[in-house]
């Protein structure tokens, strides 16, 4: 296989969430499909491919913390749905020595799990949860494996509740024009 380098590497779920088209050249996308386990094959394989010195993460996101809307900068993610008591607390693996949150440039948190947050959940508040996805835990296990720096951005598209497969629907693309302008600040 022949690497291709670059400096930027995005890595979003969804070609509906974020078009490869629209970004300025030199900046490569892949797609990795939706949950932990597709996020992790595709960023392995991503930075395979093309050894990349930095990768962000754009995708969607549910609300936990009713007071926020629009574009976040993520700032630690947790795994919401690693759940093994009495082996280990609630999103930590058990018998694992690699780190249970990854920490990035932003301000807000996120919980990664493979589901679709339809209802409240109180560990959600007591860690401070603002915004539910479910791929970005496995990109930054991923990228802090390989020593790459990373950060992600969540646009908020519903409020985890049982709405939220409409909405999601409605908003899937509206994050997009957002992303880009701020990935152009990145970029400049």
């Amino acid at each position: 296989m022949t690497t291709m380098k670059t400096d930027l590497l995005i890595i979003t779920a969804l070609e509906s969430e974020l078009k490869r088209d629209i970004l300025p050249s030199g900046v490569e996308i892949v797609y990795s499909g939706i949950g932990k386990i597709n996020a992790t094959l595709a960023s392995i394989k991503a930075i395979e491919l093309f050894a990349p010195r930095r990768i962000i993460n754009f995708g969607t996101a549910g609300k936990i913390n009713p007071q926020l809307h629009g574009l976040l900068e993520i700032g630690k993610v947790i795994q919401r749905d690693m759940e093994t008591e009495p082996l280990a607390p609630r999103g930590q693996t058990p018998f694992c020595t690699r780190p249970y949150e990854y920490v990035s440039s932003g301000q807000f948190v996120c919980g990664s799990g493979d589901s679709f947050v339809t209802a409240p959940d109180p560990w959600l508040h007591s860690q401070g949860v603002d915004v539910v996805d479910m791929e970005l835990f496995a990109i930054a296990y991923v990228a802090n494996n390989h020593q790459i720096p990373w950060q992600s951005f969540k646009y908020i598209t519903d409020d985890a509740n049982e709405h939220s497969g409409n909405e999601w629907h409605e908003k899937v693309n509206h994050g997009e024009e957002l992303f880009l302008k701020h990935l152009k600040q990145i970029l400049s």
